[in-house]
């Protein structure tokens, strides 16, 4: 996969700031074990061109994603087409660009237009020439489609074979890339990861300022959405059709107004664990309760850690807001400053771990941690109904989902001593037959 980035004319040479790149230096970055390689093959006053290749492992592919890819990925090439699984490993090498984030210098120039060319490919896509063009001309490029020296019968051409676009027009680089993450998954005949809510997010961020406008945006959001209740979600979001007064809430947040009112109803509840707290979302909720007086956020990721610190920095210009004290630390490892806590809390985290190990984990949370409560949800795998994912899971790092059944069994289970009395919940919209998105089991410690 390539997508290669070429400018000319008068201060070109600013690009490479608004990329936060350095010209002279090869860039080289391993994204979930797959490789991301950029470097400049043009650097002048006059002319600049940057080429980014990114060479995806199909093996830790296949190994990853077991319920999203069959035995065919080991023998085609859809790993190395340019598509969504291309856009996901570039996002974090293009993000200064697509964010328009640029050292405080340059930042004027994030909204200033070049001369711009974007060559991308190969692309495997079931569109017609015909199609892709109406994608891009409506934007100003001039649309240039050539296929691979081997393509020799046109009417196979037409219709499946790998082609490579270039696309040349004055826009500013932020706008862009921003048009190609949203229309490349457009081109590709189907996505890599469950397609949920913070996608319907990106499309209104990357989005912004052409979408409405475009002659295709219904096909456009179509192809991107894919699920009719995601498609019917954004329609609902973007055009305002909801009542202002009773917006439709996110999955996560309603995860998180559900865990703070069961909180927020426990006799004791001065001090609470977030293990796994992720970026914080859950613990800054959790900073607002009357009655909380210690929450210790747990997290592994030194980079979500990070972006935590910032959101509770800015909530404790609060002066009734509890901050949360920041661990860096491991669920598959005791620690002793967790222990006799008033309630432990597991939001989404279990599903990321290999099953066979839970046990234990459970065990030492229990046994040794001993919180007077504990709160767990994960997704009710028997939803995915709803959402059209037939055997998928709704997150490519998830190690396994469970039926309602499943969870309530290995719930109680894990209750061997039978020192906590269990409860069962749901959070979300309930289907008759599949029952809620999100499955809650709360352990509440007997009283001696």
């Amino acid at each position: 996969m390539q997508l290669t980035i070429r400018g000319t004319g008068q201060d070109i040479q600013v690009i490479s700031y608004l990329l936060a790149k350095n010209p002279n230096n090869l860039y080289e970055r391993r994204v979930s074990g797959h490789l991301v390689r950029m470097f400049f093959s043009q650097f002048s006053e006059e002319e600049v061109e940057v080429t980014f290749f990114v060479t995806p492992d199909p093996i830790e592919l296949s190994r990853n994603n077991s319920k999203v890819y069959d035995i065919t990925s080991y023998i085609n090439d859809r790993e190395f087409v340019v598509s969504s699984i291309f856009c996901t490993f570039l996002r974090t090498a293009l993000g200064t660009a697509l964010n328009g984030k640029p050292v405080e210098e340059y930042e004027p120039w994030v909204n200033h237009p070049f001369p711009l060319e974007f060559s991308f490919g190969p692309v495997a896509s079931q569109l017609t020439d015909q199609d892709i063009q109406s994608l891009f001309q409506p934007l100003g490029y001039a649309v240039e489609i050539t296929y691979g020296e081997a393509d020799y019968n046109m009417d196979f051409k037409s219709k499946s074979s790998a082609r490579f676009i270039t696309l040349k027009g004055s826009t500013t680089l932020q706008m862009g890339l921003r048009q190609l993450f949203v229309l490349i998954p457009v081109l590709d005949n189907y996505k890599h990861y469950y397609i949920d809510e913070q996608e319907v997010e990106k499309i209104v961020r990357y989005g912004e300022g052409w979408l409405d406008k475009h002659p295709k945006r219904e096909f456009i959001l179509r192809q991107a959405l894919r699920f009719k209740e995601v498609y019917g979600q954004f329609e609902n979001q973007h055009t305002k059709k909801e009542n202002e007064s009773s917006p439709k809430l996110r999955l996560n947040d309603l995860r998180y107004d559900k865990i703070v009112g069961k909180v927020n109803q426990l006799k004791r509840k001065e001090t609470v664990v977030d293990l796994g707290s992720g970026e914080g979302k859950l613990s800054e909720k959790l900073g607002f309760i009357d009655g909380v007086k210690e929450i210790l956020a747990v997290e592994p990721s030194e980079s979500a850690t990070l972006k935590a610190l910032k959101r509770f920095e800015k909530a404790a210009q609060d002066k009734n807001f509890v901050k949360p004290r920041q661990i860096f630390g491991s669920l598959f490892y005791y620690d002793e400053r967790l222990k006799g806590k008033d309630v432990l809390i597991l939001c989404e985290v279990i599903e990321h771990i290999d099953e066979y190990r839970l046990p234990k984990i459970i065990q030492t949370i229990l046994q040794d941690y001993r919180p007077r409560t504990l709160i767990i949800t994960t997704p009710n795998q028997e939803y995915n109904e709803v959402y059209g994912m037939g055997g998928d899971y709704r997150h490519p790092d998830h190690r396994f989902e469970w039926t309602r059944e499943e969870f309530q069994t290995w719930c109680k289970t894990q209750n061997e001593n039978h020192e906590y009395n269990i409860a069962f919940d749901g959070i979300g919209e309930e289907h008759e037959l599949h029952g809620y998105p999100t499955q809650m089991c709360l352990f509440t410690r007997k009283e001696l």
